[in-house]
């Protein structure tokens, strides 16, 4: 039988980095709510890394694409034989008022806001605004412009290529997305420099 697992190229760069601002970021208990999880490499490593030390926690995957949930599955079934942390994968569509997921204890979005309209972004924070509870943090993974300006050569060449792909989609500035959480409850709390010119983001749930 044919694995259909998929694989991101960006994944064994941003893993361990990303790990180690979630470690300090998420709450000891409750469910984590990823949105637009990809092939579920993510989720996956994050789940049976983090879930070592906390007793009452959950990792929900999401995402659009089909195959991304079979792979999503299959990745679960590797590292959660009993389906306790890593849950079964749900479709999630962020421009939709209605998802899946009533209530989390934190939310983290990695890579997605760039490769989908901005509609995308507005219904992410507009769900995260309905879905955290209070104190909840957001976590966001990308590259983003700084007060205008690209933060590096690379990322301006970047949002060029996505651009000529997709005229919706592009590298979106912080101040753009900060005050679009702001309109929905959420307050900005901290940039995290990482690898390849990319951000940490995070926002809390007022």
């Amino acid at each position: 039988m044919e694995d259909p697992r998929r694989s991101s190229p960006a994944f064994t760069r941003n893993a361990e980095p990303i790990l180690d601002v979630l470690a300090r970021l998420l709450p000891d208990d409750g469910l984590v709510l990823e949105v637009a999880s990809g092939p579920g490499e993510h989720a996956a490593f994050f789940a049976s890394r983090l879930a070592a030390d906390r007793t009452v926690w959950q990792w929900q995957p999401t995402d659009l694409d089909p195959d991304n949930l079979t792979s999503i599955d299959a990745y679960a079934r590797a590292v959660d034989r009993g389906g306790q942390i890593l849950l079964p994968a749900k479709r999630l569509d962020a421009t939709e008022e209605d998802w899946p997921v009533a209530r989390a204890a934190a939310m983290v979005c990695i890579n997605m806001i760039h490769i989908a309209p901005w509609a995308a972004c507005e219904g992410l924070l507009r769900g995260a605004g309905k879905v955290l509870a209070q104190g909840g943090p957001l976590y966001l993974y990308g590259p983003y412009k700084r007060e205008g300006r690209h933060t590096a050569p690379s990322n301006e060449a970047f949002d060029a290529s996505l651009r000529a792909r997709n005229p919706e989609w592009g590298v979106r500035d912080l101040d753009d997305v900060s005050a679009l959480a702001a309109a929905n409850g959420l307050r900005f709390e901290e940039a995290v420099d990482m690898p390849a010119n990319n951000l940490s983001v995070i926002f809390r749930k007022l």
